[in-house]
């Protein structure tokens, strides 16, 4: 119940959803008299975030405060990430469509750090590849097992591959590679850059050493803000806001409940 309360409230807490009630508050209260001012000023209000949250500039100066604060991996690997035994890679969701491949189900961010994980791995050729989520009911294969085929569509040994199905969200997904990997030594975490400060802090807080391999960049092609950005306003704007202020709001519900 937990679970399903705290995803109830991330999502009417994102930038579209506020929008989309504060307008239909506003247009159910507007006709009223008693409640005509405040009527307008939620639709004003509504209108206004949704103008803000969608600017290209707002977007991707927002996401840009997440993706910066680790660096990627590069071409070649080097440092820490070199040592490590094990490469971990989270989830990001998937459609259950049997007649598509594998790597076709994937949602586009599962995508972006399977690809990310597996180049890893092939760099690392005595690390295991471990991937996480379970399925969207018993009756359907579970995130990591659609992970797992794509890992070793893209070339992978599939004895190489270790699946994890426990994990529901983040934290979980810390517990259940904590309880695998009881051991000092730091594992390659794999996720989207945007997603990567409250993953660090969440497998931190349970224990593991890790280090950061990010992926799935939202800002990359446009790393240096241009006056231009502040001045165009599309879906991607969105999106890029909607990602910035969901990790924002999981950042402060980790800390208020305890988390981190």
């Amino acid at each position: 119940m937990a679970f399903e309360l705290k995803k109830l409230i991330g999502f009417l807490l994102l930038p579209f959803t506020v929008s989309l009630i504060l307008m239909g508050v506003g247009i159910l209260i507007v006709g009223r008299e008693r409640f005509r001012t405040w009527g307008k000023r939620l639709l004003v209000g509504g209108l206004v975030w949704l103008v803000i949250t969608s600017n290209r500039g707002v977007g991707t100066a927002l996401v840009s405060v997440l993706e910066r604060q680790y660096p990627a991996q590069g071409d070649t690997l080097a440092g820490a990430v070199t040592t490590c035994k094990v490469v971990v890679i989270l989830g990001a969701g998937h459609a259950d469509t049997a007649s598509l491949a594998a790597t076709h189900r994937l949602s586009p961010s599962a995508l972006a750090r399977l690809v990310e994980g597996v180049r890893i791995a092939h760099a690392l050729p005595a690390a295991e590849l471990w991937v996480s989520g379970p399925g969207a009911n018993p009756s359907l294969p579970t995130h990591a097992s659609v992970l797992r085929a794509s890992a070793v569509a893209l070339g992978l040994s599939p004895d190489r591959v270790v699946e994890l199905t426990t994990g529901r969200d983040t934290e979980g997904e810390a517990s259940a590679v904590r309880a695998r990997w009881p051991h000092p030594e730091p594992v390659a975490l794999v996720t989207s850059a945007w997603h990567m400060p409250r993953a660090v802090a969440l497998f931190r807080k349970a224990g593991l050493a890790v280090v950061p391999c990010p992926a799935d960049y939202a800002s990359r092609w446009n790393d240096d803000l241009r006056l231009g950005d502040y001045l165009a306003w599309d879906v991607s704007g969105l999106e890029r806001s909607t990602k910035a202020i969901y990790e924002f709001l999981g950042l402060t519900w980790s800390k208020l409940t305890g988390r981190l």
